[in-house]
C-alpha cells in the first residue's frame, strides 16, 4: 500500500465510553454537566467532533437515559462552543448468555431492546452524527455479545438517515465493512459513508499495522474513515491513521493515561494529538470544515 498520508485531519474526541472506567480515574466525566463541560474543552483543544454516552450522575455506570443525552446536548449548544455532536446509538443491544448448561438463562446486563428506543434520544436531540455498531461480536467480558443483527441495523439505519442525521460506522472486524458496503448498496445509508474504524478490542480487529491496513484497503476510497486503538495504543494510532490516509480519535473512553503514572483529561489528549498532527505535517480542520466535508445537516431539537 503506497504512503497517502492526510494533509487535513479532523479530531473526534470519545469523552467518556460505556466501559466500567469510572472508578480508575477521577477525570471519567459522569453527570450530564461534567460531559458537556468536557466537550467544550476538548472542542477549545482542537476536536471538531466530540462523541457523546451518558453515565448515571451517582455511580457513573452507563445509562440511556434520554434526560441525560437532552442536558448534554442542550448544554454544548447553549455554550455557543462550535463543535459537532456525535451520540452512541450503540446502547440497548447487549447480551450476557447464562452458563452453557443454560445459555437462554439471561445474566445481569443483559439489555436488549427495539430499534425505535435504541434511537430514541436521536429522535428527541438531533446530534449532526451519531454512531451505527455494524455487526455483532463478542466482548472479552464473560460470554457478553454486543448484538446488532442485519434487521435491527436495517431498521436503525433508515430511522437515522431520515432525520438527516450523519450515520458514523462502528466497523470492529472486516466482516462490519463488508456489511456497511452492503447497506450502502441497498440504499439505507447514503454514500459516501463515514467510518470508524475500532482497532485492538476483544475480541474484533487486533491493532496490528496489517490488520489496520485490512481494514483500511477494505474501506471505500470516496468514504471517510476514523481510526483509533486502546490504551497505550491510542496515540501511536493517532500517527499510523494520519499516515494511512484518515482521521484520529482520542479521549478517555479508550484511553485513561496521557504517560505511565500519569492520568489524562479529555483536553490534555486532544492537545497531544494536535502535536502528534500537526509535526506529522498536517493541519487540523475545524467544525465548519467538517460539516462541509461531510455534508452534514445542523438542526435544532423542539
Amino acid at each position: 500500500m503506497p504512503l497517502t498520508m492526510s494533509s487535513e485531519v479532523f479530531i473526534t474526541c470519545a469523552l467518556t465510553g460505556s466501559g466500567s472506567t469510572q472508578d480508575k480515574s477521577k477525570y471519567v466525566p459522569r453527570s450530564p454537566k461534567e460531559i458537556a463541560e468536557n466537550a467544550i474543552s476538548a472542542a477549545k483543544a482542537g476536536a471538531a467532533i466530540v462523541h457523546c454516552h451518558v453515565r448515571d450522575p451517582e455511580t457513573g455506570a452507563p445509562s440511556r437515559k434520554l434526560k441525560y443525552y437532552r442536558e448534554i446536548t442542550d448544554r454544548i449548544r447553549d455554550s455557543g462552543t462550535d463543535v459537532i455532536i456525535n451520540l452512541t446509538a450503540g446502547m440497548g443491544g447487549d447480551m450476557v448468555f447464562g452458563p452453557t448448561s443454560d445459555p437462554m438463562k439471561l445474566a445481569a446486563g443483559t439489555d436488549m431492546i427495539s430499534a425505535e428506543e435504541r434511537v430514541s434520544h436521536i429522535v428527541e436531540c438531533l446530534p449532526e452524527i451519531c454512531t451505527l455498531d455494524c455487526g455483532t461480536m463478542n466482548f472479552a467480558e464473560a460470554d457478553y455479545v454486543m448484538t446488532n443483527t442485519p434487521g435491527m441495523l436495517i431498521a436503525m439505519g433508515k430511522m437515522i438517515s431520515e432525520l438527516n442525521v450523519k450515520p458514523e460506522i462502528e466497523a470492529f472486524d472486516t466482516g462490519h465493512l463488508w456489511y456497511a458496503k452492503q447497506l450502502v448498496a441497498e440504499g439505507i445509508l447514503n454514500s459516501p459513508a463515514l467510518v470508524q474504524l475500532c482497532m485492538g478490542i476483544p475480541w474484533g480487529a487486533p491493532n496490528d499495522l496489517n490488520t489496520f491496513l485490512a481494514m483500511v484497503n477494505n474501506t471505500p476510497e470516496d468514504w471517510t474513515w476514523s481510526a483509533f486503538s486502546l490504551g497505550r495504543n491510542q496515540m501511536p494510532y493517532v500517527a499510523a491513521a494520519v499516515l494511512a490516509g484518515g482521521n484520529v480519535r482520542v479521549g478517555l473512553e479508550d484511553n485513561l493515561m496521557l504517560a505511565k503514572g500519569h492520568l489524562a483529561t479529555n483536553k490534555a489528549l486532544v492537545e497531544k494529538a494536535v502535536i502528534i498532527i500537526e509535526n506529522l505535517g498536517a493541519t487540523i480542520l475545524n467544525p465548519s470544515e467538517v460539516r462541509s466535508r461531510l455534508k452534514l445537516i445542523k438542526q435544532v431539537p423542539k
